[in-house]
């Protein structure tokens, strides 16, 4: 077998600083591991042992980088105030073939009609 020198292989030094960008480049704009480790030209496996070790120096979080972003809730009209309401009860129903259903005592009859009906056709 014969083979060919190409060059003098070089091992690449990344300090600190390096390795966060690239750590924390994982997820900004949708980008994946395999996408940030290719464009760096390093290996998926690189970028986790890089994140493990920037974890324990304590240069890096999951939280790091987090974007808070405003939500609008539309608004609830008001609704009545219930006082002291009812505990809820669970009511165990046994239903042909050895189906049985769970639920709470305070459930719609039009909802508890529908379940069964659901449940005992499936």
């Amino acid at each position: 077998m014969r083979g060919e020198i190409l060059g003098i292989e070089r091992r690449r030094r990344w300090d600190d600083d390096e390795k966060l960008a690239m750590v924390s480049a994982v997820g900004v704009g949708g980008a994946t591991v395999t996408q940030v480790a290719q464009r760096h030209d390093v290996t998926r496996q690189q970028i986790y042992a890089w994140r493990h070790e920037l974890k324990r120096k304590g240069l890096w979080s999951p939280d790091a980088g987090a974007l808070f972003l405003p939500v609008d809730v539309p608004s609830v009209p008001d609704l009545p105030a219930v006082t002291n309401p009812a505990p809820a009860v669970w009511i165990e129903l046994r239903l042909a073939k050895g189906r049985m259903l769970r639920f709470e005592s305070a459930i719609d009859d039009t909802a508890l009609t529908r379940l069964i009906r659901a449940v005992d056709g499936a």
